[in-house]
């Protein structure tokens, strides 16, 4: 992501449930039939798909790029993910239908063979979902179907694995066509925008401008009896012009969290994005 020949790329992997891909594939009751973080599995895995395919990932790629587009996850189940032998979850599926629908035998043909089609038959009600659709979720924030990063999602979103579109095609979607098309350095040769940052506890003396900030931090914490000191962030010196209006908005940004007893050291990605895209306008969602 910094200087150097990876600059400026963003790589997204979690390898909590990663499997080896085999060609012949092997069944997953072989290795596991649970793969793949909870909010981004596919439904033919939940409803017990005994082979790991291409399209299962497709369907996590078409839940991130949600994500990018609305800043939420899309299928955000509020169960836990918890490892089970059974890969059938209810919570889950009933999520993924709020968002897309219910179904249908047209629309997913091979339903019937699912392992737990019985199951899901028990459980749900079509008409429950008769008016749930992804072109509803997404107008809701804003993403209107017309756009080109709708019709994409669409084809990465598709409910039957056979039907979903292919890393290949989706590369050559005409959503990577138009401006900001993609780039190997999504700074484009610009500054990166981040200052130098160290951690200190509060029983560190902070000097200049976090004087203030620092003793309504101390006040606090010493309202909450024998916790911890919060860890916050000393923003050093930017590197660069283009980061000096970012760094004093973050700075105060992580001191009114430390008022209200947040412990959380992550900055603000609403203004990080707002300050790159003055610098470029490479900056909105691709991946």
């Amino acid at each position: 992501m910094g200087e150097g020949p990876e600059r400026g790329r963003v790589k997204i992997a979690d390898m909590g449930f990663a499997r080896l891909f085999n060609a012949p594939l092997k069944p997953l009751a072989d290795l596991d039939p649970v793969v793949v973080t909870f909010w981004y599995r596919a439904p033919e895995l939940l409803l017990g798909a005994r082979h790991y395919t291409k399209a299962i990932d497709i369907w996590a790629i078409g839940c991130i790029f949600a994500e990018l587009l609305t800043s939420e996850p899309i299928f955000h189940c509020r169960q836990e993910d918890i490892k089970t032998s059974n890969p059938y979850h209810h919570d889950q599926l009933d999520r993924i239908f709020n968002v897309m629908g219910f179904p249908l035998e047209k629309d997913w043909e091979d339903i019937r063979k699912m392992p737990e089609h019985g199951t899901l038959m028990k459980d749900f009600k079509r008409s429950s979902y008769v008016n749930c659709n992804l072109t509803k979720y997404m107008e809701k924030h804003k993403i209107k179907p017309e756009g080109k990063s709708f019709h994409l999602l669409q084809k990465l979103l598709t409910m039957d694995p056979t039907r979903r579109i292919t890393s290949e095609q989706a590369m050559m979607d005409p959503y990577f066509l138009e401006e900001p098309k993609p780039t190997g350095d999504v700074f484009e040769n610009f500054a990166i925008p981040y200052p130098k940052r160290e951690f200190l506890t509060d029983d560190e003396e902070d000097k200049g401008a976090s004087g203030a900030a620092s003793k309504t931090m101390n006040d606090a914490a010493s309202t909450h009896g024998q916790q911890p000191p919060a860890k916050r962030v000393r923003v050093m010196p930017p590197t660069s012009s283009t980061a000096a209006s970012m760094v004093t908005t973050e700075y105060q940004h992580m001191h009114v969290q430390g008022q209200g007893g947040s412990q959380q050291m992550s900055f603000n990605s609403g203004s990080l994005t707002q300050t790159s895209s003055a610098t470029s306008s490479a900056y909105q969602p691709r991946f």
